[in-house]
Parts: structure tokens; C-alpha cells; sequence
């Protein structure tokens, strides 16, 4: 699965692509996968891309949130969970500080 997001993300442009492991760190998924688009446009188009690949693949519906907003989408893919935003929601939370071992920084 983390094969397929990264793959999806990649060839719809997403930046600033972090996959964090979190085996053995919660019980949610195995990996966390944050993500940043352009615009609020990018950012949906990118969620609702990766849900139908999802479900194309697997025949398993991904989980949308947040998708009307297009500031930050959240998308449950099972192992893995997925955040796209926009770049200024993305620095306002952080979310990869909270998941990355204290001193590594984002790839």
C-alpha cells in the first residue's frame, strides 16, 4: 500500500513528500505519509486521485476528510494514513515534528 500512495502522490505532482514508520509506535497504521500540494485545488485532486487508484487497486474504499476545505485532507488508506495540504496548513501543524525521532530532520 505505501508502494501505491507514494507512487499516486508522485505522479500527481505532490511535494514535499514525507513517509514516516510507524510500526511499533501506534496502533492507527503502519506508515504515515504527509504531503503538500500547491493550491486547495492540488491538494483535493491529489485526495480524490489516490482514492480511486486505492480502490481501483485493492477494491477497498479509502477514507476521505476534510475534502471540501482543500487545506488539509486526510485520507485512510488502511496501513497507511495520509495528510495532503497546503503548504502554509502543513508549517502551521507540523505533523512530521510529532511523528520524526527527536533530531531527524524531514526528508
Amino acid at each position: 500500500m505505501l508502494d501505491l500512495v507514494l507512487q499516486s502522490l508522485d505522479d500527481d505532482k505532490a511535494e514535499d513528500v514525507v513517509a514516516i514508520d510507524l510500526a511499533g509506535k501506534s496502533e492507527i497504521a503502519d506508515h504515515m505519509v504527509i504531503a503538500s500540494g500547491r493550491s486547495s485545488r492540488q491538494v483535493v485532486a491529489i485526495a480524490e486521485k489516490l482514492t480511486d487508484r486505492v480502490k481501483s487497486a485493492t477494491g477497498q474504499p479509502a477514507k476521505l476528510e476534510g475534502k471540501d476545505g482543500g487545506d488539509w485532507v486526510l485520507i485512510d488508506c488502511g496501513d497507511v494514513v495520509v495528510h495532503v495540504f497546503r503548504p502554509e496548513v502543513r508549517e502551521f501543524y507540523q505533523l512530521e515534528k510529532m511523528w520524526l525521532p527527536a533530531g531527524k530532520p524531514a526528508d
